[in-house]
């Protein structure tokens, strides 16, 4: 064998082995999109439950707090836009203010005895308190799967890989400023 021929050997083993790096960086990273694709499915399927919620919460409550028809409002508005937002960035903003207008709604409704001891009331309250800790735990699962993609397609060598292929990275789901700060109670 020649030296040209070694030299041929060589280069198709290199660029073999740059191939295959970089299909393993290839796959690497669509397995993480996909898991982190697969995590806002889980936030959104959370959503739409509380977001089913809602109406029978406001239709119950209703009944009893005819004086806090501005409460029910809000509550009705922030359903709304949140139903209509689009992008993550922009869903979490109107999600978080939905919260605040349930949290407003929930605290109103201490002052109602008759609505508390309400057994559809309670109920709905249960089911809303477990679907703000599933949104909370699918929450924190994409988050973790946003960091993990986003080092991903950042750290080197895949981010050549990445840019090569127009990976970009997500955004987190984040709570507002407001929404870090504990509710102030006064009575």
């Amino acid at each position: 064998m020649t030296n040209l021929g070694i030299l041929i050997i060589i280069i198709a083993a290199l660029i073999t082995m740059i191939l295959l790096w970089f299909v393993g960086i290839y796959n690497g990273l669509i397995r993480l999109k996909n898991r982190t694709d697969e995590a806002w499915s889980d936030i959104d399927v959370q959503l739409k439950r509380r977001h089913d919620l809602i109406p029978n919460l406001v239709a119950t409550v209703k009944g009893y707090m005819q004086h806090e028809a501005g409460t029910l409002e809000k509550v009705t508005a922030a359903r709304a836009l949140a139903l209509n937002a689009g992008s993550i960035a922009e869903k979490g903003q109107t999600e978080n203010a939905l919260s605040g207008a349930l949290k407003s709604l929930l605290m109103v409704a201490e002052s109602y005895p008759e609505l508390k001891a309400s057994q559809n009331f309670l109920q709905l309250q249960d089911e809303l308190s477990d679907t703000e800790n599933k949104i909370m735990a699918a929450r924190r699962f994409y988050n973790g799967m946003v960091r993990d993609f986003n080092t991903g397609i950042q750290t080197f060598p895949a981010n050549l890989a990445a840019s090569l292929l127009a990976f970009k990275k997500f955004d987190f789901f984040q709570a507002e400023e407001g929404e870090k700060q504990n509710v102030e109670v006064k009575f």
